[in-house]
């Protein structure tokens, strides 16, 4: 199959970054004031550098604009929740670098809350807004499902993009087949496990590994032998040992062994460091006011060389399911 549009990995550069606003109270309950202070911290941090755009659902533009300031651009826009890894396009360049936006369909991870129909619409509402092209895809796919390293090679769950919840009636050999058309990818690298815990997403890869150049993939691998993924992580691990890229070049393993239980409103979260945005010269990572921090930004810090890692508290954000990886999506720099 020839390919005219390939997914760039998240490192290249960016014109700007995509957010949503949180205001779902059937989900954040109690905890809603904080989760927008800590959404706004993530906004202001990723607006330090490169642009930000926040879309918040019509009558709380003001109210994002109030918190997060000046340097983050807010647009009303309908929509029911504020995980834009999952819900908002996924951006393709051609071969002359033009940009177009993947419309995945989005069924709420599962139809697990209700209702989605404006998310499932949100996607073509951006592009519009964007100026970006449409290209449609019937497959139901979220972002934090993927880690591509923008030459051929993706990187997903058995767990999540299997799950019977999302294309039933597609097999592996069909999603693949998608994921080529739409993407750009030559190889598909299906890893067992998600997080045992997961059962928002069902096991996104966001939460176990993440491609951090050609040929580099960070992997979680929780050190303490009683975490519930110490034995999953481990044999995720073993399949990318024994895998090679698209190009054919084995994969340099950075372990990312730490892991941070935190407590919020009554209920043990763990916050996930993996689940990091890459920034233009930055690395976003999700903090816990925990002993883990400092280990945990060190090894990104490692993997990442060349960029500046920063830690922002998202221990709300964990609690409501997810991290900065999940809040966020890149708008990469059209070169066309």
């Amino acid at each position: 199959m020839t390919v005219t549009h390939r997914m760039p990995a998240e490192w290249t550069e960016h014109e700007g970054c995509l957010m949503a606003w949180p205001v779902r109270e059937e989900l954040w309950g109690d905890t809603l004031a904080e989760v927008k202070r800590e959404y706004a911290e993530v906004a202001r941090t990723i607006a330090r550098f490169e642009p930000v755009t926040m879309a918040a659902p019509p009558g709380h533009g003001e109210e994002a604009r109030t918190l997060c300031g000046e340097g983050v651009t807010v647009v009303e826009l309908p929509m029911d929740d504020s995980w834009f890894r999952d819900s908002a396009p996924i951006f393709v360049l051609d071969g002359e670098g033009r940009r177009a936006g993947v419309d995945f369909r989005f069924n709420a991870w599962g139809r697990k809350h209700h209702p989605w129909d404006a998310d499932d619409r949100i996607s073509a509402l951006l592009l519009d807004h964007l100026g970006v092209p449409a290209v449609r895809s019937e497959m139901i796919l979220e972002g934090g499902a993927i880690t591509v390293d923008g030459e051929g090679t993706l990187i997903t769950t058995e767990q999540c993009l299997l799950h019977p919840n999302r294309n039933p009636g597609m097999s592996r050999e069909e999603i693949e087949a998608e994921l080529t058309a739409r993407l750009g990818v030559t190889k598909v690298i299906w890893l067992p496990y998600g997080g045992l815990l997961d059962t928002e997403t069902d096991g996104h890869v966001d939460g176990v590994c993440a491609f951090a150049a050609p040929g580099k993939v960070v992997v979680q691998l929780p050190a303490d032998p009683e975490h519930p993924d110490y034995a999953r992580m481990r044999a995720n691990r073993a399949v990318l040992e024994h895998s090679t890229d698209a190009q054919g070049r084995p994969f340099e393993i950075v372990d990312l062994p730490q892991a941070a239980f935190v407590e919020v409103d009554g209920r043990e979260v763990e916050v996930g460091y993996l689940n990091y945005y890459l920034a233009n010269g930055a690395v976003v990572v999700p903090v816990a006011d925990h002993p883990e921090d400092e280990g945990a930004l060190a090894v990104l810090a490692q993997a990442h060389p060349d960029r500046k890692v920063v830690g922002v508290r998202s221990r709300v954000i964990a609690w409501g399911g997810g991290g900065i990886h999940c809040i966020t999506q890149q708008l990469p720099a059209a070169r066309g």
